[in-house]
């Protein structure tokens, strides 16, 4: 875990958590992390709304909302063909 997390190694982060404990306090942090969690799940649930909304408002004026699912199975359809034509050049190197 402590391995390269955006590209930051352990002594980095060690140092980032030692200047969090010694700015904030060691008994704020669960408090700071708490709030931080609520807030991610307040944007969370606004985007969820958004789409929701979006989508809701599609189907009201009739728009195929399964347009991205028919385009996502035509990828996978096509990256399994790819493979099947790939697969005995990639065992052969």
């Amino acid at each position: 875990m402590l391995g390269t997390f955006l590209f930051i190694g352990g002594p980095e982060i060690f140092i980032i958590i030692l200047i969090v404990v010694m700015f904030f306090g060691a008994d704020k942090i669960p408090e700071i992390a708490r709030g931080l969690g609520k807030g991610m799940r307040q944007v969370k649930d606004a985007t969820n709304d958004i789409k929701r909304e979006i989508n809701d408002s599609a189907k009201s004026q009739g728009v195929d909302t399964d347009l991205a699912k028919d385009i996502k199975k035509e990828i996978s359809d096509a990256k399994e063909g790819l493979d099947k034509i790939t697969g005995p050049i990639k065992r052969n190197m």
